[in-house]
């Protein structure tokens, strides 16, 4: 299955490398950006009406806003390792945020020890573009390992401003206390100043006559829950002005407490700096003048936080977050802008997944595949330059062994067309949902249809030979929980 989609990217590639046919002075500049923890609802483009994000909402009425994107883990690190190398989290190892969740003796299973870094001997789409002379900056979250031999510039990156070990900021204002980063003024935020670091980095790219890949991986909107006072003010404000419709939370459904009404202001006052940062840095690609030649694309790493840590936001209508297989846990948002290239104002329902990043910037780059092992990943270029679609029955899958800080258990998980199942494995419990007709997976149909159910556990299973996915294994001391 998998040699069958590599071969058809490499046709995919070949046609458009001809197309593009780009050159020192033509190629693209790349400015990839990262949010933490952002679900697929909090953007107002997304259906967010308490959330204000008008300029990623004016970034997908420049480019293509997807619908049925997803992260390749529902915690960060994993789906972090795979965007950098096309591979599933799986087959790298690295299947829960490093240096992962201690065992507890309430949990039936052990998970499987975990990498403490990413191999230094996987090829990143960092090293491609390095190699092909382009300048490149990875600025923000790394949560990839933290000793100096592990860090972004030992794997393709130039410069390396804020990346460390860390998977969240002591404080999101000056001083930040984190390492590769200095601290600033007193009061400093650290989306701004984040954004400042890759605008100077822009700014030199620019003056140098380089082409540039910047990484710009936000902590934001991680916790610690801290806003901006103003910000929150006025988003306490909007919510005494208009009190939430119905409750803030569900107590009584399956997966126990879970926000499912958005209306935090401080979380809201996050999200709002996050955008803002966002549209500072697109105002200085206009002003340096590159913003024609330059493809931005904005995703996150996995859902929102609603079922733990102050359920600080909802991902409704989806289910749960962060944590979760369900939905809310792993679609996300995904919007892609290049002015001319890619067409203004129009959304995809093609469905995608972290791994396919690495490949798809290559091609629309115009580089040669990278060599060196296997690649899971599968260009999405076609369907941003509007010449195809994905294929829709491309099964995409997930593997999280562990037992998350959300409550969320050890599972397995595959989607192929309308279909989703997730394995339990603690007790090979499985559920289907056919997301067509019920986004919010609320009616598990596998009864209904155990040919699917069957084809689709047997598909999953093959999967994880494949990729050589570790599975937990009983917990010798476990005790349940009084």
């Amino acid at each position: 299955m998998r040699l069958r989609f590599l071969s058809r990217f490499a046709l995919l590639a070949a046609s458009s490398l001809a197309a593009i046919a780009a050159t020192p002075d033509t190629r693209p500049n790349i400015v990839f950006i990262l949010a933490d923890d952002l679900g697929w609802s909090d953007l107002a483009v997304y259906g967010s009406s308490f959330y204000e994000t008008p300029n990623l909402d004016r970034l997908a009425a420049q480019g293509v806003r997807f619908t049925q994107a997803y992260a390749a883990c529902s915690v960060c690190s994993p789906t972090r390792a795979s965007l950098l190398t096309g591979r599933y989290p799986a087959r790298i190892g690295i299947t829960d945020w490093l240096p992962g969740r201690p065992a507890q003796p309430n949990e039936r299973l052990r998970a499987p020890a975990l990498p403490d870094r990413l191999p230094a001997d996987i090829p990143t789409f960092a090293r491609a573009f390095q190699a092909a002379g382009y300048r490149t900056a990875f600025i923000g979250k790394w949560h990839l390992g933290g000793q100096p031999e592990d860090l972004p510039d030992r794997h393709g990156f130039d410069v390396n401003i804020g990346g460390s070990g860390r998977g969240s900021p002591p404080a999101y204002f000056s001083p930040y206390r984190l390492p590769n980063l200095t601290d600033g003024p007193p009061g400093e935020h650290l989306d701004d100043r984040l954004t400042r670091e890759a605008t100077d980095f822009i700014a030199r790219a620019v003056r140098e006559s380089q082409p540039f890949l910047v990484y710009l991986s936000h902590y934001a909107v991680h916790n610690p829950l801290q806003g901006k006072p103003d910000l929150v003010q006025k988003y306490a404000a909007k919510l005494a002005a208009a009190p939430l419709a119905g409750p803030a939370f569900d107590e009584t459904g399956p997966d126990g407490k879970v926000r499912v009404r958005q209306g935090n202001p401080t979380y809201a006052a996050m999200v709002a700096n996050l955008d803002a940062s966002i549209g500072t840095l697109l105002a200085e690609l206009d002003r340096l003048g590159v913003r024609e030649n330059t493809i931005v694309i904005f995703t996150s790493d996995n859902g929102g936080v609603s079922t733990s840590e102050g359920h600080p936001t909802a991902n409704t209508p989806l289910r749960t977050g962060k944590g979760w297989p369900y939905e809310g846990g792993v679609r996300e948002p995904l919007i892609a802008s290049w002015p001319g290239r890619i067409a203004a104002g129009s959304h995809s329902d093609a469905v995608v997944t972290s791994p396919d990043l690495f490949p798809t910037l290559l091609e629309l780059a115009g580089l040669p595949a990278v060599p060196g092992g296997p690649l899971d990943g599968v260009s999405f270029a076609p369907v941003l330059l509007g010449r195809a679609a994905t294929e829709a029955d491309r099964p995409i899958f997930w593997h999280y062994p562990h037992y998350s800080n959300q409550r969320g258990r050890p599972n397995s998980a595959v989607r192929a067309g309308r279909w989703k199942l997730i394995e339990w494995l603690e007790d090979g419990r499985t559920e289907l949902f056919d997301l067509s007709a019920d986004l919010a997976e609320a009616n598990d149909v596998s009864r209904a249809h155990p040919a699917i159910t069957a084809e689709l556990l047997e598909k999953l299973r093959t999967w994880r030979q494949e990729v050589g996915a570790r599975l937990p294994t009983p917990n010798p001391g476990y005790r349940p929980t009084p």
